[in-house]
């Protein structure tokens, strides 16, 4: 059975890598730029799977499934490429500021629902906080929650770990191909594609493209709309690890995310910015600015760290419904959708693999 993949980011990678331990399936992938591009190669790749909020449903099910499945997917990976994965083991550290009761009570809830579910979250108070993370110093900051079962990973290293493992395993990848038409001659299949390389004929068509996926369904007459948001971040070096150098969780407060990359640095990030007409979103620098000050208030020592390098890229928004968005494309029954992953791309993608799998093996 040949199936055809169409975008090559963090998420058509584990798709592409999933489907290669199926015997019987001839896997091409096809993307217009390199591997870890677009919102890949901008994502900081923290995984808040127990500490986010979501309990139930397909929310919570799939971020389960994906923390669990990075557990055993790392190793497998390090051992077919012989590669180092950049993979943070020691949790997510999330920052609470001026709680109210009211938040506090939240949070308690969560803890409870978490040990129900088989998984450890905890709430530390000030004084273990400034124990065990002297690095934080900001009076506003009331306690935290920490998950010691959540991780960080590094996206691009992923990835590019994902695409080797996937070739070794007999995938096809195509680089620098662009689709150009998408001719449909019977209703409800597409029998092929129409690309830079020429004709490309499958049995499944999994798009996987983010903010590309919106014009290749208009190609099938169905319109999936993605829309951009812009993310930027940057990479600072302090010279030396914050607090604790053998305890280095990635940390999270108000939105803002303190991420340990090794040997002193840090990646801080993310802005979220929407485009104001159009979909032209030009990197609005105070933002970013205020990103980095807002880390810098919960840990003073990064004021002097220095900025070696900024970075942007636009996250794929599904508009008017929740993200990501997998499944049939309406009128097909061979074209699937596994996109629209917002801002939990790195985090859903070995979930969304599984679920594509299941739909083409079933």
């Amino acid at each position: 059975m040949n199936v055809v993949i169409i975008g090559c980011g963090v998420v058509g990678a584990a798709i592409a890598y999933e489907l290669s331990l199926v015997k019987g399936l001839k896997i091409t992938v096809c993307d217009r730029q390199p591997p870890a591009q677009a919102s890949t190669g901008a994502a900081l790749g923290v995984l808040m799977g127990a500490i986010s909020q979501k309990i139930k449903g397909k929310a919570w099910q799939m971020r389960q499934t994906s923390i669990q499945r990075y557990e055993t997917l790392i190793p497998e990976l390090e051992a077919l490429t012989d590669c180092k994965i950049p993979f943070n083991r020691q949790g997510i550290l999330m920052l609470l500021s001026d709680s109210s009761l009211e938040e506090m009570s939240v949070w308690e809830k969560l803890v409870e629902i978490r040990h129900s579910q088989g998984w450890n979250l905890q709430i530390w108070d000030t004084a273990k906080l400034q124990n065990i993370c002297p690095q934080i110093n900001n009076e506003k900051i009331t306690g935290a929650v920490y998950s010691p079962q959540d991780r960080q990973i590094d996206p691009t290293a992923l990835t590019l770990a994902l695409v080797e493992a996937a070739q070794q395993n007999g995938v096809t990848f195509k680089f620098g191909v662009t689709v150009l038409d998408a001719p449909t001659s019977t209703p409800e299949f597409c029998h092929q594609l129409e690309t830079t390389e020429g004709k490309i004929a499958a049995d499944w068509f999994v798009i996987a493209a983010g903010l590309g996926s919106t014009p290749l369904t208009a190609k099938l007459n169905q319109i999936i709309d993605i829309r951009p948001v812009l993310g930027q971040a940057l990479q600072v070096r302090g010279g030396y690890p914050l607090g604790n150098p053998d305890f280095q969780p990635a940390i999270t407060g108000n939105d803002v995310h303190i991420v340990p990359v090794g040997g002193g640095d840090y990646w801080i990030g993310a802005t979220v910015e929407f485009p104001s007409n159009g979909d032209d979103i030009p990197p609005n620098q105070e933002l970013l600015e205020s990103v980095r000050e807002q880390a810098i208030a919960f840990c003073p020592e990064l004021a002097t760290a220095t900025i070696l390098r900024t970075w942007s890229g636009l996250r794929p928004r599904p508009e008017g419904r929740p993200a990501p968005v997998i499944g049939k494309l309406p009128g097909f029954s061979n074209v699937l959708l596994a996109t629209g992953h917002y801002r939990n791309g790195v985090l859903l993608a070995p979930a969304t693999a599984y679920a594509i799998r299941e739909m083409i093996i079933s």
